[in-house]
């Protein structure tokens, strides 16, 4: 029986910076000996693929596309390589594949196949969200998206306040950026003074910026988060 491949869990930065700056050796040493990739897009893993390793020959690399149009019945010859006893590489459009992004499934296969899955360091913005909050990093929650429905959005940041309070539980969402400001102004109308609010954004990036306040602060403080990528924590005591 031929022996199976590997599926490394490659990150890449959250930014557009120098992916050396928070990328370990060990990513450069794995797409050295890697030609297949499961990718978001293209065009931009490409272009990190020459930024880590510009002896890379463009012209070996076999990259499949997985985003929201992909449909799941791709996904097995996806992994093909795998069952072929080829290594492949699978990369989210930012940090870490398979935490809040589509790789999750292909992960799911793989280990359905028997195919040995390697995850390696990297950035994640939810870890370094919940380290940089002062908030319970031994309980917490991410949740994604809010809905998009007012009432609905409502509805659910009142239900993560009350678990935040009833299981001391951190709860984490994001927004689409170029809604972040709306977000935030639902959020400190929504949410009660005392609340502890954490927003980080720009993680890695010159630009970060991480602070938690309560809610009756941050109604205070006047921060720009047009388009820049954020996480959101709250966190009721």
């Amino acid at each position: 029986m031929k022996a199976l491949g590997k599926l490394y869990l490659i990150p890449v930065p959250l930014g557009d910076n120098e992916p050396t700056e928070v990328l370990p050796q060990t990513i450069a040493r794995t797409i050295g000996f890697i030609d297949d990739y499961i990718v978001e897009n293209e065009k931009t893993a490409r272009r990190f693929i020459k930024a880590i390793d510009p002896t890379k020959v463009q012209s070996t690399l076999r990259l499949s596309a997985l985003n929201k149009h992909t449909d799941v019945s791709e996904h097995l010859q996806m992994i093909a390589p795998c069952l072929e006893g080829k290594n492949l590489g699978l990369m989210s459009e930012a940090g870490c594949p398979g935490v809040a992004d589509p790789g999750a499934a292909i992960v799911k296969l793989a280990h359905e196949k028997g195919i040995q899955v390697v995850p390696l360091v990297g950035p994640s913005s939810i870890l370094l969200a919940v380290m940089a909050s002062g908030m319970n990093g031994q309980s917490f929650a991410f949740n994604g998206y809010l809905p998009i429905d007012k009432g609905e959005k409502k509805s659910a940041l009142k239900n993560y306040e009350s678990l935040s309070a009833q299981k001391n539980q951190s709860q984490l969402f994001i927004e689409t950026p170029y809604r972040n400001n709306k977000l935030l102004e639902d959020l400190l109308q929504i949410l009660q003074p005392n609340t502890h609010l954490c927003i980080a954004a720009d993680l890695t990036l010159p630009t970060e910026f991480v602070k938690t306040l309560r809610v009756q602060d941050w109604k205070k403080t006047k921060v720009d988060l047009h388009n820049r990528p954020a996480i959101f924590i709250i966190h009721k005591l």
